[in-house]
């Protein structure tokens, strides 16, 4: 079986590398926190050989993909515009959006704001979680500074 090639898109305003394999309907693979397309090489694989379309980008900040400098630039609304004009880029009405860890928060958010794109959600390692009354930061005062890469 051949191997996933990789290429650059344009999206939302940046561009990012995604790496696919296979034709048929599309799965579109969420990496997670510091990952890349990579770890999903042999789900690629898998998904092709079943009969999809699957493709596996380097999230917003990573990999090969554009490094927008300010941080505004990463909520879950670009990182879903991400996911979005992924799809538009591929030509492609709607999709199975698969996340892991960080990913998993992007595939949620992405059926649940855009379901008229994203018709199947599945989420590994971390499930769906609406957003608490309370900052995380009142809830965690004694570990802020330490955990900050948590609080998003």
């Amino acid at each position: 079986m051949s191997e996933p090639t990789q290429r650059i898109v344009a999206t939302n305003g940046i561009r990012l590398n995604i790496a696919e394999h296979g034709d048929g309907p599309p799965v579109l693979l969420c990496h997670g926190f510091p990952e890349s397309w990579y770890s999903w090489r042999h789900q690629l694989s898998a998904l092709a050989a079943a009969g999809f379309h699957a493709v596996a980008p380097d999230m917003r900040g990573y990999g090969k993909s554009d490094r927008p400098e300010a941080i505004d630039q990463y909520t879950l609304f670009h990182l879903v515009g991400d996911m979005v004009g992924l799809l538009d880029a591929l030509e492609a009405p709607s999709s199975v959006i698969v996340g892991h860890d960080w990913g998993a928060v992007v595939a949620w958010h992405a059926a649940l704001l855009r379901p008229d794109r994203f018709h199947a959600v599945i989420g590994l390692s971390v499930p769906f979680r609406p957003r608490a009354n309370a900052r995380p930061t009142s809830l965690m005062p004694r570990t802020a500074e330490s955990q900050f890469y948590q609080l998003y």
